[in-house]
């Protein structure tokens, strides 16, 4: 059963006031890592170069960042401190600035970013980077999510946003509540399908799997995803095919995984109704494949 996300608009009434980034009046409001509290890792914030614990950062007001969600971030994966891909994420985010018509000052962000790095420590987490309309930079360090060893997805009909596609822009609404309505059912994530039944990708992840015949297929680019540096990675490493495939397609898969920088490769254990026999041997290649990436890139 395919569910479909209705995606209301509304204006925003705005005035001149700050904003604290991870205010702990907000505490009745869960953070992403509850699931992994008292693991030690240090959430620092830098907003234009200044470093303080992120429930201590504060924003200026009025910014259409937070109003109307103009803006664009990326999500990196730390290795004892070291970036994945770093040079890549912020050409990709710098690609979906302009495609907004927003400006990046990069050299002032890469500096910002060693300074958050080097307070931060060895230590594994994710960093995540923001540009808003507003011209405010913020780096963060998070804790990583525990997003299991396995997933199971359940479908959710989505209609990609044609001008935004392939920008990491700050209206993920659409994503995050894509996600919420799998949960509901008892998945562990969504996958996006389109109106006409092709398959898109997991609201944050690629989708791959493994044909009847054993092979390895995921969604291309121009079927509306975003251009993933993990997916480029796993696409490389093996042989995939790229398509525009229908959703019997991946329902008559015999394995599938889900590829990003936070999941790494992430076998999928069901879909909708049907059980999937993960991880297989499709998806324990992908899994050596990416881990032999990260030991040559970050070491």
């Amino acid at each position: 059963m395919v569910e479909h996300i209705p995606i209301p608009l509304r204006r925003a009434q705005v005035r001149s006031t700050t904003v604290q980034v991870g205010s702990r009046a907000a505490s009745h409001v869960a953070r992403r890592s509850d699931s992994l509290a008292g693991m030690g890792v240090p959430e620092l914030a830098s907003v234009d170069g200044a470093i303080s614990p992120t429930t201590e950062a504060t924003i200026p007001l009025p910014d259409d960042g937070l109003y109307r969600g103009d803006g664009v971030f990326e999500v990196i994966r730390l290795y004892g401190g070291r970036p994945y891909a770093l040079g890549e994420h912020l050409d990709r985010l710098e690609r979906s600035a302009a495609a907004i018509e927003l400006t990046v000052e990069r050299e002032p962000l890469e500096r910002e970013i060693e300074a958050l790095l080097e307070q931060f420590g060895d230590r594994e987490a994710q960093l995540r980077l923001i540009v808003t309309r507003g011209g405010r930079r913020l780096a963060l360090t998070e804790e990583l999510p525990d997003k299991g060893e396995t997933v199971r997805l359940a479908t959710i009909e989505y209609t990609p946003t044609i001008i935004l596609t392939g920008v990491k822009s700050l209206s993920y609404g659409a994503n995050m509540h894509a996600t919420r309505l799998a949960q509901a059912r008892g998945a562990g994530e969504a996958l996006l399908v389109r109106p006409d039944g092709i398959v898109l990708e997991a609201p944050t992840s690629t989708i791959f799997w493994a044909n009847a015949e054993g092979r390895l297929r995921t969604p291309e680019l121009d079927v509306g995803i975003l251009d993933s540096i993990t997916r480029r990675r796993v696409v490389e490493a093996l042989e995939v095919e790229e398509g525009s495939y229908p959703l019997e397609d991946l329902a008559a898969s015999s394995e599938a995984f889900l590829a990003s920088t936070v999941r790494e490769v992430q076998p999928v254990t069901g879909l909708d109704d049907r059980e999937l026999s993960g991880p297989g041997p499709r998806t324990t290649e992908a899994q050596e494949a990416f881990a032999a990436v990260i030991a040559r890139e970050v070491g």
